[in-house]
């Protein structure tokens, strides 16, 4: 293969025109501070209206209403500002490096969180809040880091691990009060929007080094498949040449402060 030309992209949706990265990084900023922006409203709203309504409520039909509205709802100001900054980080951080992909997870990790609640909650009890949609944005990520093995990818699933770590341990029972359910619907979302969605966003080109183009050229020199002749007598070291009457002889090599006969 030609170093010069244009490496196949992967199977998945044509690449968008070039864009900086600093472009990528502030739009999918705008976008997660806006959705944190509806959340503080509609929680500075709550006072004011009957919230439980729109709760997921574990196994009841009346519950499923929750699904769509629980994500938007929060119980205080930390539990609202601990599910602001995660995703603030992880929003940004899957937005700029998976544009396309996680704009196609985020119906399925809002639904998915509910769903969880719903299936795996306890009868009368309520579920409300955007952590569901928090731990699927981490194992979106952490995933598709795994799935595609490119620069952007592995450094993105450092990041979220290093922040956000600590999810792959909540999304189990660990804290009175607190929704694993949800947790763990979001975190099976992330983790299936990964496998769905890891071809929507074109691979980053891979850097070639000068030993790679080196070893191309070399493929293109070679002789191919049935082709394959020895090479000339002049290029082969010989360390042996037969005589006639004699199987071989082993030649002397001289000590290389002794000059040869042509010196």
């Amino acid at each position: 293969m030609n170093a010069n030309l244009p490496q196949p992209l992967p199977a998945g949706d044509a690449p968008e025109p070039p864009r900086s990265d600093r472009g990528r990084v502030m739009r999918a900023f705008n976008l997660s501070l806006a959705f944190v922006l509806v959340l503080v409203a509609v929680f500075t709203a709550q006072g004011h209206f009957d919230w439980r309504p729109w709760a997921v409520a574990p196994l009841e039909t009346a519950g499923l209403l929750g699904i769509l509205g629980a994500p938007l709802l929060h119980g205080s100001v930390q539990h609202l500002g601990a599910n602001a900054a995660a995703l603030l980080i992880l929003g940004t951080l899957a937005g700029s490096v998976y544009p396309k992909a996680t704009l196609r997870a985020i119906p399925l990790l809002w639904i998915g969180s509910g769903l969880g609640a719903w299936l795996l909650g306890d009868i009368g009890s309520r579920h409300l809040g955007a952590s569901g949609i928090t731990h699927g944005l981490m194992f979106l990520v952490f995933v598709l880091g795994l799935l595609r093995r490119d620069r952007p990818a592995i450094a993105a699933g450092l990041i979220a691990f290093l922040f956000y770590g600590s999810m792959l341990i909540t999304i189990l029972p660990h804290e009175p009060g607190v929704s694993w359910q949800s947790h763990m619907g979001g975190a099976f979302a992330g983790i299936i929007s990964a496998l769905l969605f890891r071809l929507s966003d074109p691979m980053a080109a891979r850097k070639r080094y000068s030993w790679e183009e080196e070893e191309d050229d070399d493929e293109l020199q070679a002789p191919r498949d049935g082709d394959l002749e020895p090479p000339s007598p002049t290029r082969v070291p010989v360390l042996w040449q037969p005589r006639q009457g004699q199987d071989f002889v082993v030649l002397p090599f001289r000590p290389r402060d002794q000059p040869g006969p042509h010196e």
